[in-house]
């Protein structure tokens, strides 16, 4: 009886964080654009092929980021990119590391299919940018 209550409070929380989503208006890679272009063109590039104004002074060099899918076997990774962008995986660069951007990430939330059939609440923010650059991919 005990683990039953646990079971339906978990569901009841869960959907009550999915419902606490605002759907209405699901970021595309438009929104995502803006977004890359004041944080992200600097070291990345306009075009995202790592080529920013910064480019030159980083040690790697930051990544093409219009090859992530080719450089996966063709599929794009969204947890990691997802992860990447908002800092949670930390960067292995010898010089400045990628910004963490989870306090730009902060605001209302949308349901996020990351792959795994789960609506999982995500930055409204976060998401525009991984549209944006899961649709600047290119093809092998």
């Amino acid at each position: 009886m005990r683990a039953e209550k646990f079971s339906l409070t978990t569901a009841v929380l869960a959907a009550g964080l999915v419902a606490a989503c605002v759907p209405n208006e699901m970021p595309e890679a438009s929104d995502g654009r803006a977004l890359f272009m004041e944080n992200c063109a600097i070291c990345h590039g306009a075009d995202a092929k790592g080529n920013g104004a910064m480019a030159r002074a980083m040690q790697p060099a930051p990544p093409d980021l219009t090859r992530i899918a080719l450089r996966n076997d063709g599929d794009f990774p969204r947890v990691r990119t997802l992860s990447t962008i908002d800092g949670y995986a930390k960067s292995d660069m010898a010089g400045p590391d990628m910004p963490e951007f989870g306090a730009l990430l902060e605001g209302d939330l949308v349901p996020l299919d990351t792959g795994d059939g789960v609506m999982t609440p995500t930055p409204r923010k976060l998401v525009a940018l991984l549209e944006y650059i899961e649709s600047i991919q290119v093809s092998p």
